[in-house]
């Protein structure tokens, strides 16, 4: 059975979204989800964006390789890549080992105005990843 935490959100993309608020900055902290990596296999290269760029929600960014497949990653909700998770380059394992910790992907400076009600719970997401 994966892991599923309450305290973060998810998408249909098998996707998990972590929202931190910040004075008047909101941002989503992005990795894949437990399922996602299990189903994936042995990942062994991530493509991650460049900082500064511009992503419309649900837009493609980057890829997770594995030992059995290649997998896009979209942008949850709109926003600028402010972080990347730069470990990834060296140890890509990191997304296998600790998907919802030290194997996050990006971090995205929410736009203004994004609707974040398109992210989902996790009891949503149990019954979608069942």
């Amino acid at each position: 059975m994966s892991k599923i935490p309450d305290e973060l959100q998810y998408t249909a993309d098998h996707e998990w979204a972590k929202v931190r608020n910040s004075g008047d900055t909101q941002t989503v902290r992005v990795g894949i989800t437990d399922f996602a990596q299990q189903a994936l296999g042995d990942v062994v290269f991530v493509s991650l964006p460049e900082l500064g760029v511009q992503l419309a929600q649900g837009a493609a960014f980057g890829e997770v390789e594995s030992t059995k497949s290649v997998s896009d990653l979209y942008a949850p909700v709109p926003g600028t890549v402010v972080a990347r998770n730069d470990a990834l380059d060296q140890r890509p394992e990191l997304v296998n080992s600790d998907p919802y910790g030290e194997g996050w992907i990006v971090e995205l400076e929410v736009a203004d105005g994004a609707d974040l009600s398109v992210l989902i719970d996790a009891a949503a997401y149990a019954t979608l990843a069942s």
